[in-house]
């Protein structure tokens, strides 16, 4: 397998890359390993997490927002709907289509889980960075933020 060439940088900035990615990639598994016991799967948390962000969408939207086909995504909603976890309203602009919404259960269950998370990264932060770190950290999202957006 050819390893395709970097678009742009120097070897500072390669570097840098690699090692965020690293990082970043450690930081989201010990995430997931400090949430409570599942009751959903990763690609199930990843739709609802797509329509918290969005408030509602078809199965069509969805599966572009995740990169999936629309008969995968269609599985992960069938399933999220089984559970009670979301809910469908026929599209007042093409009632061909439905509207996928968040139902109270799973926002109840959204709002626990990501709060569980939020608690561990909090005290990680109290506990193991000192007051200079936790600014230095903070403009650093801010900064991660941007590489985001770009």
């Amino acid at each position: 397998m050819n390893t395709p060439p970097a678009r742009s940088g120097t070897q500072e900035t390669l570097r840098i890359a690699a090692d965020l990615r690293t990082s970043m990639s450690r930081l989201r598994r010990r995430l997931r390993d400090e949430a409570p016991a599942a009751e959903l799967t990763w690609p199930q948390i990843s739709v609802v997490s797509q329509l918290e962000r969005l408030a509602c969408a078809t199965v069509s939207t969805l599966a572009r927002a995740e990169g999936v086909k629309p008969q995968t995504m269609g599985a992960l909603v069938a399933a999220l709907y089984e559970g009670g976890y979301v809910d469908g309203v026929a599209d007042p602009h093409d009632g061909r289509q439905t509207l996928w919404s968040l139902t109270p259960k799973c926002q109840a269950w959204f709002k626990t889980h990501r709060a569980v998370r939020v608690d561990w990264l909090s005290g990680a932060i109290h506990t193991q960075l000192d007051a200079t770190e936790r600014k230095t950290l903070a403009q650093a999202v801010q900064l991660l933020e941007r590489l985001a957006q770009a």
